[in-house]
């Protein structure tokens, strides 16, 4: 009797792991390659919309930086937890919505059908392979992370109101970060890692601004060629690293300060408030519109029928009608 129910459970246990082992199979995602990358996308119909984003990023990023690119990396838009976490692996946030994984030419991003990104498909998308580009013109050496995210960040054109009131605050409460802080941000809760990212844009702003557009380019050569940040920034710039970073900070406080934090917080009041007055006129007329069809509807289920004259139908008054009496 024991020796059968032993069977019973290796046979059970046997059926599980076939039938999961099916289902997994089932469930593979088939790659679709196209000229310059290769997708794994669990929703199909994102694939065009994202080849031609990248196509596009792709160019630019190979004049930006003067480099080939010559590669095609693997794209993937996943709906599943476990899978995007084990393609992923490693230490990663809960709020991350994407990862960029040179080593491996890979791109990993969730679903927006599944998961509340905070960000649009299009920014995660030109976000991520901004990281590839600037790790394949930098194979050697990493540059650092507020060079890397603020690269990013620009070319996906990734600022919103948001941005400015964290800015404002971290610079009227004194919490800007400094940039070799950035390194860690992984480690940082939402809203510090919000002002470590905005930081990053406008470092790299920054650079663009006061040194040109090669200046991205001449600095991640530093880097590659083994170059410290030191000395890195200050080929590019001129500038020592503590030189370059109290000029951005000074930058950043002429921006942001208590009237801009005033003025920023103002605009995204009235902004919230003009939605919400849209929202309220778009539910009124929509609400006048169904009145007007009701109206419609009860007109043409009236009962007030004409029993007078048929050759002068209006000659008899309704109310003199003997059907009414």
């Amino acid at each position: 009797m024991r020796f059968l129910k032993n069977q019973i459970f290796i046979t059970l246990l046997f059926f599980i792991i076939f039938s999961t082992s099916l289902f997994s199979a089932g469930t593979k995602i088939e790659p679709v390659e196209k000229s310059h990358f290769i997708y794994y996308f669990d929703s199909p119909h994102y694939i065009e919309l994202a080849d031609s984003l990248l196509l596009e990023t792709r160019q630019y990023m190979i004049e930006l930086f003067q480099d080939s690119l010559s590669y095609k990396p693997s794209v993937y838009l996943l709906s599943n937890l476990d899978e995007f976490n084990s393609l992923v692996s490693g230490h990663f946030p809960d709020w991350g919505a994407a990862a960029a994984i040179p080593q491996r030419k890979m791109i990993v991003i969730k679903s927006p059908d599944s998961f509340n990104l905070n960000k649009s498909l299009d920014q995660l998308l030109i976000h991520e392979y901004a990281h590839l580009a600037v790790a394949h013109k930098s194979p050697f050496q990493e540059p650092p992370r507020w060079f890397n995210e603020g690269v990013a960040m620009f070319v996906s054109m990734e600022w919103s109101w948001s941005n400015n009131i964290a800015m404002g605050q971290a610079a009227v409460f004194g919490k800007i970060i400094d940039l070799e802080e950035i390194e860690m941000v992984n480690r940082f809760h939402a809203g510090k890692a919000q002002t470590a990212y905005a930081e990053s844009y406008l470092a790299i702003r920054f650079l663009l601004k006061n040194y040109g557009q090669s200046s991205l380019r001449i600095f991640l050569e530093q880097i590659n060629s083994n170059k410290s940040v030191n000395e890195a920034i200050y080929i590019t710039t001129g500038s020592t690293l503590i030189e370059f970073q109290n000029d951005f900070k000074i930058s950043l406080h002429k921006q942001f300060n208590y009237a801009s934090l005033f003025m920023y917080t103002i605009f995204f009041w009235i902004a919230l408030a003009g939605i919400v007055v849209y929202a309220f006129f778009l539910q009124f007329k929509k609400r006048r519109e169904y009145y007007k069809k009701w109206d419609v509807e009860e007109k043409l289920e009236s009962k007030d029928f004409d029993y007078g004259d048929p050759d002068n139908p209006e000659q008899i008054e309704d109310d003199d009608e003997a059907w009414r009496q």
